[in-house]
């Protein structure tokens, strides 16, 4: 049996020489990957143009039309309720109770008409329109003194027996509308003409219970000895 020289190459028989070069796939060497491939195929391109991906909501659906809106509840139980909106404070007009004013003058129905002053008229009205109206304010709905509010009405107007009626008939609405109080802005000329003069002011009500009513009124107020309440529309 032949050996091998002492010194010679020792390996595998069926390896490849010492020092050989593993040769290559067939089609020529292969390129380095660029910088920033990716090591496990080609890398992912830009998406293409469009809509963007939806993403899953996390939980659940997307909320549609109503969210936010107030459950169904559960079987056997009556039905849930929204809140109430707040309590207006401003209550229920009550017209009827400043309406009182404007009917002492006349036997009904809207403004009372003008009465031309008479020459029997006796006394001394008031120095100024503003002040006969406040007058007569002050006498029907914080003293309710029928007798005293006929002493700031013309005689042309004056009815005792009515104005008493009426101003009764205050007090009756008052208590009945749980404790009524006045009050008015100051009274303002806004024309005055030689012996007549329109005076405003605005009566409002308030009650113990929230409710408010608030008008209008306007005085025709006239002159000769003094000056007298004559018209209230």
């Amino acid at each position: 049996m032949t050996q091998p020289p002492h010194g010679g190459a020792t390996g595998s028989p069926s390896g490849p020489p010492s020092g050989d070069h593993t040769p290559g796939p067939p089609g020529g060497p292969v390129s380095p990957a660029p910088p920033g491939a990716s090591p496990f195929g080609s890398p992912a391109g830009p998406a293409p143009f469009g809509s963007p991906a939806t993403q899953p909501f996390p939980f659940g659906g997307p909320a549609g039309p109503g969210a936010g809106a107030i459950p169904p509840p559960p079987p056997g139980y009556p039905p849930y309720h929204a809140p109430g909106a707040p309590k207006q404070r401003r209550g229920v007009l009550v017209a009827s109770l400043v309406a009182v004013l404007a009917l002492l003058l006349c036997g009904g129905g809207g403004a009372a008409a003008f009465f031309t002053l008479r020459s029997t008229e006796n006394g001394e009205g008031a120095t100024e329109p503003t002040v006969a109206v406040e007058n007569f304010l002050t006498a029907v709905y914080r003293e309710r003194d029928a007798r005293k509010a006929a002493g700031y009405v013309c005689a042309a107007a004056r009815d005792d027996r009515k104005i008493t009626a009426k101003v009764a008939e205050l007090k009756r609405y008052a208590e009945q509308y749980s404790d009524a109080r006045f009050r008015w802005t100051g009274p303002k000329v806004d024309n005055q003409t030689g012996d007549r003069a329109t005076v405003t002011t605005r009566v409002t009500m308030t009650t113990s219970d929230e409710k408010v009513a608030d008008q209008d009124l306007r005085f025709t107020v006239v002159q000769k000895t003094g000056w007298w309440v004559c018209e209230i529309a």
